[in-house]
């Protein structure tokens, strides 16, 4: 037995300070591209995931001209298509800008903004689509925004707390008549504004400002007291908010499907476009159909889309694993789907929630999630398991899908 490691802080507690950078943020864009081991990689912005069916349309097209013909999702609302050619940036550009889903050239990369993927439906909260988009038009007009990181997050809430929870830089989370709460990083607090957008994007001038090196808040400034200051703000303690995010399946105006560890075909992607006239991408690998006939499920479960809300596949995540990155120690996304695919066949499994699960092909664990998770490691020899709190387990490709059953069910 190994002891287990430290989980991951939690969105409400202060992250310690970290070291200033040392090196170049390589955050991938649609036009600055990543050479992986599948080819390049392109990383297309998706503000509030917010897409029309003609735009997902372009894409699903270019993936499959000039990629491996799929479509990724992102944890934060993204969308990528990999397996690119070296030289085929200046098409694929020209490709999303035709479609809008390439609005700067110059501001491409910090125009990440995730929003709450329910949000205006009924049962949920404030429809954000207008904060969305008006905080990316205002980050396109900052000329300091240009320094923001490519991992600088915008988090806007809708007041149900699913966002909140998801470790942003900024957060806003939505109050009666059109105000909202400014939460900074991981800070315990936040402080009410009366023009939430524009209070956004003062937050993040000013980290700018603070030329600390850091890519994030939590990594400047922990407390948020800082950037507190600077802003004039008055900040009270943070509310408790419930953190829930949308599971598959049918919801009050919407349906919500998963993708397979945020990877779909382009045909898939297709098949959504034709159910709606707009999508929502949300950050836990999933799309949100406004307005979609629930007798639509069987047709998109058919198609290979996750709609099952009882399945072990909800809240199941892993990195991008062999072949496409030079570091892993093994093809965890294989291994991982033929380990839920198991385990649904399990007798005695119980229904969600499970303790969410995240594979990891090194001990960077690329795209783990916050709070309490099951991390499975690979080894290069199998997988080392910690479910937190608790201790660390060795075990073959052979045991893993009963140790990982087990260890999601330990709550």
């Amino acid at each position: 037995m190994l002891a287990a490691m430290s989980p991951s802080p939690s969105p409400f507690e202060p992250a310690p300070v970290r070291a200033v950078r040392g090196r170049d943020d390589a955050c991938p864009g649609a036009l600055r591209l990543h050479a992986a081991d599948d080819g390049a990689l392109a990383r297309v912005r998706v503000p509030g995931g917010l897409l029309s069916s003609d735009q997902v349309r372009v894409l699903a097209d270019a993936a499959t001209a000039l990629g491996d013909g799929r479509l990724e999702s992102t944890s934060r609302g993204n969308v990528q298509l990999r397996g690119l050619a070296a030289d085929a940036g200046a098409e694929l550009g020209a490709r999303l800008r035709s479609a809008g889903l390439l609005p700067s050239d110059t501001h491409d990369r910090v125009r990440n903004i995730v929003a709450s993927p329910l949000a205006g439906l009924p049962g949920a909260g404030a429809d954000l689509r207008g904060w969305v988009r008006q905080l990316d038009e205002l980050l396109q007009g900052s000329e300091s925004a240009r320094a923001l990181s490519g991992r600088f997050l915008f988090a806007l809430d809708d007041g149900t707390g699913d966002v909140a929870a998801l470790d942003a830089d900024v957060t806003l989370i939505a109050q009666p008549a059109g105000t909202a709460l400014l939460r900074l990083g991981r800070a315990a607090t936040a402080a009410p504004v009366a023009d939430p957008v524009r209070a956004a994007l003062a937050a993040a001038e000013a980290f700018v400002r603070l030329d600390s090196g850091s890519w994030r808040v939590r990594e400047a400034d922990p407390d948020g007291t800082l950037l507190a200051a600077a802003l004039g703000l008055d900040p009270r303690p943070l509310p408790a908010l419930p953190g829930t995010r949308p599971v598959v399946g049918e919801h009050d105006g919407a349906l919500c499907v998963g993708l397979r560890f945020g990877r779909a075909s382009a045909e898939q992607w297709r098949l959504l476009a034709a159910t709606v006239d707009e999508l929502r991408v949300t950050p836990w690998r999933g799309v949100v159909l406004p307005g979609a006939d629930p007798a639509r499920l069987p047709e998109l479960a058919a198609a290979g889309l996750r709609t099952d809300p009882h399945s072990p596949w909800e809240r199941a995540t892993a990195c991008t694993g062999s072949p496409g990155c030079a570091k892993s120690l093994a093809d965890v996304r294989t291994e991982a789907a033929a380990a839920l695919d198991a385990t649904a066949g399990l007798a005695g499994l119980p229904v969600p929630p499970l303790l969410p699960v995240h594979w990891s092909g090194c001990e960077r664990r690329c795209g783990h999630p916050v709070g309490e998770w099951v991390d499975v490691l690979a080894t290069g020899d199998g997988y080392r398991i910690s479910q937190l709190p608790g201790s660390a387990t060795e075990v073959t490709n052979q045991q893993m899908a009963a140790a990982v059953a087990a260890a999601r069910r330990t709550t």
